[in-house]
């Protein structure tokens, strides 16, 4: 599985022109499901979601998890980050898990996020979305489940 995660002060999500999900200060996360991705990676990605420090300390420094800071997560699932460019002006998506895993994966991914103990809400799987957020620093990182054993 792909994150991109974005430390944000505020982010909501709309289906058409109803906010669906939202979150304060915490986290953005958008997700994608790659093929070949089993039912561990939920759960790996959400731990190391949790864990990454990214957050000021009384410092300035970035030390904090959002676990530690206690924020708050909204997922939205995105299947454009399995985008493969190397060739040609337009992205294909074949590294996408299928419809059916992915719609599994990312809800596995933010119930995974819950059973940390991080209030999540999420978008609406494969819907026309609208997300707005206010990126806090800003601080943008790139996970993928596959990078760590």
């Amino acid at each position: 599985m792909r994150a991109l995660v974005q430390r944000v002060t505020e982010a909501s999500v709309e289906v058409e022109g109803a906010v669906v999900g939202r979150c304060g200060a915490g986290l953005m996360i958008l997700v994608c499901a790659m093929a070949g991705d089993d039912d561990t990676a939920p759960a790996k990605l959400a731990a190391r979601v949790a864990k990454l420090r990214i957050f000021r300390d009384d410092r300035g420094r970035m030390n904090r998890s959002l676990l530690d800071t206690q924020g708050s997560a909204l997922v939205v699932s995105q299947f454009t980050l399995a985008a493969d460019t190397r060739t040609g002006n337009r992205p294909g998506f074949s590294s996408a898990a299928t419809p059916e895993d992915g719609r599994r994966l990312y809800e596995a991914f933010a119930a995974a996020l819950r059973e940390q103990g991080i209030a999540a809400e999420t978008g609406v799987f494969g819907a026309d979305m609208k997300v707005r957020l206010v990126n806090d620093g800003p601080v943008t990182i790139w996970l993928d489940s596959s990078d760590r054993a």
